[in-house]
């Protein structure tokens, strides 16, 4: 489904990424996991356009894009919703800025709010609620992309522990449910494990793919299986060796 080939990104002389490559099958949910610092959140710069790079060609269901800008779904570290709209109007900003709403968007939002456990707060404002709701809400944000493809940077970093495993589940859903190939980034091998159908290990900048890995057994996982604590312990030997 996407294709990324050779991309390169130097900053003022440094090279973050090189020769980077990676193929994403339709309906998966990738997670890089890779040391601070290493180009995941420029490789998602470069992926939706706002950083240019200086090679590498991208393909997305065999067409050749310049970038993802309008044909990928993106939520970040922080929620970022706007204060002055509600829930809801936050949610369907992506189909807010492209046409009038209609009765029939504010229902299908309605019943996505529902399975996100958001229902009775559909008005209320981003500063009103706390930080794992407001996460929920940009996660259904996501979905109104439209989008087949959703990037995800580092999403459940910003929550505590509670609302951490709640939105492992949301995010399965999202694949699931909605059928969205999903990229993720994060520095939490436990997410990687609980969410992934691959983990793309990724070296010190500049970043390359030194390892990837299946997990075995049927989403959601228990981390602390033995194989996955044996898998765990691996994939964080060669984050600290940087190999």
């Amino acid at each position: 489904m996407l294709e990324i080939r050779h991309f390169s990104k130097d900053f003022n002389g440094l090279p973050v990424l090189s020769n980077f490559s990676l193929a994403l099958p339709r309906n998966s949910f990738t997670v890089l996991v890779g040391p601070s610092g290493c180009g995941k959140s420029t490789l998602f710069d470069l992926l939706m356009g706002s950083v240019s790079r200086d090679g590498g060609r991208l393909f997305l269901f065999g067409a050749e894009l310049p970038d993802l800008r309008g044909e990928a779904g993106y939520m970040a570290q922080k929620d970022l919703l706007l204060p002055w709209l509600s829930l809801i109007q936050n949610a369907l900003l992506p189909v807010m800025v492209k046409r009038k709403l209609t009765s029939d968007d504010y229902k299908e939002a309605k019943n996505l709010f529902s399975s996100l456990e958001l229902s009775g707060f559909e008005n209320h404002y981003p500063q009103q609620v706390s930080g794992g709701m407001a996460q929920r809400c940009a996660l259904a944000r996501t979905y109104f992309f439209r989008a087949p493809l959703a990037l995800l940077d580092e999403p459940l970093s910003a929550v505590d522990a509670l609302t951490r495993q709640s939105l492992r589940t949301m995010l399965l859903l999202l694949q699931s449910r909605f059928e969205k190939t999903i990229l993720m980034v994060t520095h939490d091998v436990d997410d990687a494990l609980f969410l992934a159908d691959r983990i793309v290990v990724l070296s010190r900048s500049p970043m390359m793919v030194t390892q990837e890995f299946i997990p075995e057994g049927k989403k959601p996982r228990n981390p602390s299986n033995t194989e996955l604590l044996h898998l765990k312990e691996h994939i964080l030997r060669s984050l600290q060796e940087g190999r």
